[in-house]
């Protein structure tokens, strides 16, 4: 995996740097605003670029938007201080994969990598909760959250209803665990949780992973937390 690190404070970036060379992940380049971030994007093609919102020149919420629209297939981390839900919906709006908060430790870090490099939207816990809600509440009637007939209907249909095991891991997933987490609650291999996934979006004739959350938020699903 190669990361671009996309930050104004240099101790940050220096100690980024550190801690992901020390994981083997290789750091690509770094930037110290988002006009340096769509740069070094173009001339690095990283597999995924860990970005700060809070920055001079260019704010990250408007790098993400750059660089997203020239590369869509570049995959942008937000990482930053902040929880607050407009800059959360904004960055996810902007083409963010997920939004994490620099309170999180090492092993979270490494891991939310690992699952945006593989396309698995990583969330610090709390915000995944914060999101889906504001999903299910601007999704359209035809959407399949926001239809109460669909929903419901889903759940019965062909694919037929969750099993116990696939709602014990939709509980989890809603509540921002990761699927290595969900795996070691769980007793499984983080490849199992994946495929559990799979087939509840097959089951519920979901799109994503973004609409499942939002379904076990409907559901009522999921565990209030204080965010980290």
């Amino acid at each position: 995996m190669r990361v671009l690190l996309v930050d104004d404070n240099r101790l940050m970036l220096e100690g980024l740097q550190n801690l992901l060379e020390a994981h083997k992940i290789e750091v690509a380049g770094v930037a110290s605003n988002g006009l340096e971030s769509v740069d070094l994007a173009r001339k690095l093609k990283p597999d995924v670029i860990l970005m700060d919102i809070r920055m001079p020149v260019c704010n990250g919420l408007e790098a993400t938007r750059l660089i997203k629209a020239e590369m869509p297939e570049t995959k942008i981390l937000i990482l930053t201080t902040s929880n607050e839900d407009d800059d959360l919906f904004e960055a996810i709006k902007s083409g963010a994969c997920g939004y994490l908060l620099k309170s999180i430790d090492t092993d979270e870090l490494v891991g939310a990598l690992d699952q945006a490099q593989q396309g698995t939207p990583p969330f610090s816990v709390g915000l995944a909760t914060k999101l889906l809600e504001e999903f299910a509440r601007v999704s359209h009637p035809q959407d399949p959250i926001s239809s109460k007939t669909s929903a419901e209907t889903n759940e019965t249909s062909s694919g037929g209803p969750l099993t116990s095991r696939q709602i014990e891991v939709l509980r989890l997933a809603a509540d921002g665990l990761q699927y290595k987490e969900i795996g070691a609650r769980l007793y499984l291999s983080p490849r199992t949780i994946k495929y559990h996934m799979t087939e509840i979006m097959n089951r519920l004739h979901l799109e994503n992973r973004a609409q499942v959350l939002a379904y076990a938020g409907r559901m009522g699903w999921t565990t209030d937390k204080p965010d980290k």
